[in-house]
């Protein structure tokens, strides 16, 4: 599951319903799983209908801590193993035509197990019954708006995630994995140039145990807290910190390269043809310092991207540049293209930046397309120029030629120092049948 302990904490106040009867448990199939939301006060916090179904229960699963908040010994008990995916979907059938109740931290489809088993069940297998989740909770005790914050879990993200929500003035909730949690995040903020923001750490939300302790990230000193906690920054920016815009075309300067980059003006040119759409796939063939790719990616946080590098000190560079823009899932793949594409997943969209004259790399590529998607690629040099040439005789989209020129000292005065001109072949793959 994706977050199997995200909003542990619970409403630490009873029930406003706790004195009127729960309405009548609807008819349950056999083959349906309740899910019931728990918080860290446990039993106390629970509804009346959330309380009903744990005593209906055959089958109790949860883990140990959870398990160990349901006083009622009314029902098998079912430990969660470890790994618990790849055990699941048997864990459910040995059980199945029994009456299963599964206990989720909080809110089972933040984050949660409720969604996973949605995943392997379908929705109307499922019933949930939620409780508010770690997040609600942290926002009612500071007073934040849940709607205006940025929410970045631990425990299914590296730390380096943050890199990509941290701005001025903005307000994120991070969900720590562990009690090292809090000091990670102080450290990653002071080294991006947010050393002043307020840090509060909000341990074991709602339940007797609850505790807050704040701090400014530069000057964070404890090493650990509660595994149970809540990271909630305040994002002020040091004097001299340069933003990162959230639109493509970052500065060069943000990049580590050894002057294999896609140029900012080019770069924002070529990610308005790639047109990425929430939750695609793009693959960034010869990605050198791996720009595309990253800028593809932070433009949404669904995005997926494969960045191809056949040497292998770039490919080590555009992993090292992902971590720090704040997109350090970007898979990167060391190997000569178009043979490291193989058994890549189908992408919806593909950016050439290197190897165009390489012989089948295009080919291969536009083969892999899915129908509808996106293909790239651009030319600095003139046999590089003729295959786009080539591609667009044979396939149509669009052949553009992009020449950008930068201001420079020329003596004592201002000139043009031109770029080299960039030519773009973008082309959209047709749908089957078409």
């Amino acid at each position: 599951m994706s977050d199997p302990r995200l909003s542990d904490p619970g409403l630490a106040v009873p029930h406003p319903a706790a004195s009127v009867p729960a309405p009548a448990l609807p008819a349950v199939v056999n083959d349906t799983v309740t899910v019931v939301g728990i918080g860290a006060d446990g039993w106390a916090g629970l509804s009346q209908a959330a309380r009903r179904e744990l005593h209906a229960a055959e089958v109790l699963m949860g883990s140990a801590r959870q398990l160990a908040l349901v006083p009622e010994p009314t029902a098998e008990r079912v430990v969660w193993p470890s790994p618990l995916l790849p055990e699941l979907p048997g864990l459910l059938a040995a059980h199945r035509g029994r009456r299963i109740c599964v206990l989720a931290s909080g809110d089972p489809m933040f984050h949660g197990i409720g969604t996973t088993l949605v995943r392997l069940l379908g929705a109307g297998r499922v019933r949930v019954l939620p409780y508010p989740s770690s997040v609600s909770l942290a926002c009612a005790r500071l007073g934040w708006a849940v709607d205006q914050v940025e929410v970045v879990s631990l425990m299914t993200r590296p730390v380096e995630a943050l890199n990509s929500v941290i701005h001025e003035g903005r307000r994120v909730l991070v969900l720590g994995a562990d009690g090292s949690s809090a000091a990670r995040v102080a450290v990653l903020l002071a080294a991006r140039g947010y050393g002043g923001s307020p840090v509060t750490v909000l341990e074991r939300l709602g339940g007797p145990e609850e505790r807050v302790i704040t701090g400014v990230a530069a000057r964070w000193d404890l090493p650990t807290t509660q595994d149970l906690n809540i990271v909630a920054v305040e994002c002020r920016a040091d004097p001299g910190t340069v933003p990162l815009p959230c639109l493509p075309g970052l500065p060069d300067a943000a990049f580590e390269h050894d002057g294999q980059l896609t140029k900012a003006e080019v770069r924002a040119v070529t990610l308005a043809r790639l047109a990425p759409v929430p939750g695609e796939l793009l693959w960034d063939v010869g990605a050198g310092a791996g720009s595309i790719a990253i800028e593809w990616m932070r433009g949404h946080r669904a995005n997926r991207a494969v960045a191809v590098e056949r040497d292998p000190g770039r490919a080590a560079r555009a992993a090292r540049n992902a971590a720090g823009l704040g997109a350090p899932e970007l898979t990167v793949v060391n190997g000569p293209a178009p043979a490291a594409l193989a058994g890549l997943p189908r992408p919806d969209a593909v950016f050439v930046g290197g190897g165009v004259t390489a012989p089948g790399v295009v080919e291969a590529c536009w083969e892999a397309l899915r129908p509808g998607g996106r293909l790239v690629a651009n030319a600095v040099t003139v046999e590089s120029e003729a295959v786009l040439a080539s591609w667009y005789g044979r396939l149509g989209g669009d052949l553009i030629r992009l020449s950008v020129s930068r201001a420079a000292p020329v003596g004592g005065f201002t000139g043009w120092k031109p770029l080299m001109p960039v030519t773009i072949w973008s082309a959209v793959k047709p749908e089957e049948g078409r």
